[in-house]
């Protein structure tokens, strides 16, 4: 029976409840997520994205509770978690995504100021060779951020956290989908052991900006602006490379100081806007 604002969730196994959410968020999420690497494959650059947008706008109208079926419009629109925002959400929202997405970056960047960085691992697998201008490219990049800006949150802080939400507890569905988050990502050849900190620590920000503003926006919104500087720079090396030593190297020097400085700015920003989108919620 879809949930509905009001009808309160039959109690359920705590177990099934995380198994199917989870099953339910890596369908949700992760095929439609696989959807942009088929196209640019086979398709040219160009009309891959435009395919891609229109697959996008098609999946945010059903996972929003449009289309068939009718019964679960309401359970697709909670788990999206539709609702209107004002201009103090927007604001902080905003501040809380771009926060975060430099939050990510400046721990990769502090992460390789203690060891060597990997530029083999991070480059396998991301090769936009066949790609014929740095413009196209940039397209590329860009389309591939949006799309698993929009599927990896519907999936993850959507349809798989918001069902355990309702049904256990805020701390176990974040908990479960940062945990579930970072699985999915050790696949990744960059997913270094070094890095599970950096995506599991992604994960749980994520999520709580998810519950805190009870919109996905701000979520895709970050995840975006984070994949768009991890395809462009970390992965293809299109907007550069990065040219820094480990601290073993050049000792702990004034750019590793203005580096972790600007880490915990990031991080003290991120969590003060997360906690000022919160507000306080009817039971669930």
């Amino acid at each position: 029976m879809p949930m509905t604002a009001t009808a309160r969730p039959a109690k359920s196994s705590p177990v099934l409840v995380v198994f199917g959410a989870v099953l339910l968020g890596l369908i949700i999420g992760m095929i439609a997520a696989n959807v942009w690497p088929v196209l640019l494959l086979n398709l040219n650059t160009p009309v891959a994205s435009v395919v891609e947008i229109a697959f996008l706008t098609a999946y945010i109208f059903w996972v929003s509770g449009g289309g068939p079926p009718h019964k679960w419009r309401a359970f697709r629109s909670e788990c999206l978690r539709v609702r209107g925002l004002t201009g103090r959400d927007w604001l902080w929202g905003i501040i809380a995504a771009v926060s975060f997405a430099a939050t990510v970056h400046a721990s990769i960047v502090v992460l390789f100021r203690f060891i060597p960085y990997p530029a083999a691992s991070f480059h396998r697998g991301y090769d936009f060779s066949f790609i014929p201008t740095p413009s196209l490219k940039w397209l590329a990049c860009v389309i591939s951020a949006i799309s698993a800006g929009v599927c990896e949150e519907t999936g993850f802080r959507g349809y798989m956290q918001r069902p355990i939400e309702r049904r256990i507890r805020p701390g176990t569905a974040i908990l479960v989908s940062s945990l579930f988050f970072t699985l999915i990502h050790l696949t990744k050849s960059w997913a270094l052991l070094s890095m599970v900190p950096i995506v599991f620590g992604a994960g749980l920000l994520l999520g709580w900006m998810a519950r805190a503003s009870r919109s996905l926006v701000f979520c895709i919104v970050g995840h975006t602006v984070m994949d768009v500087g991890l395809f462009a720079y970390w992965w293809t090396q299109i907007a550069g490379v990065f040219p820094q030593k480990p601290i073993f190297e050049t000792r702990v020097d004034s750019a590793f100081l203005l580096e972790c400085t600007i880490l915990l700015v990031c991080v003290s920003l991120t969590l003060i806007s997360i906690r000022k989108l919160s507000r306080p919620l009817a039971p669930s």
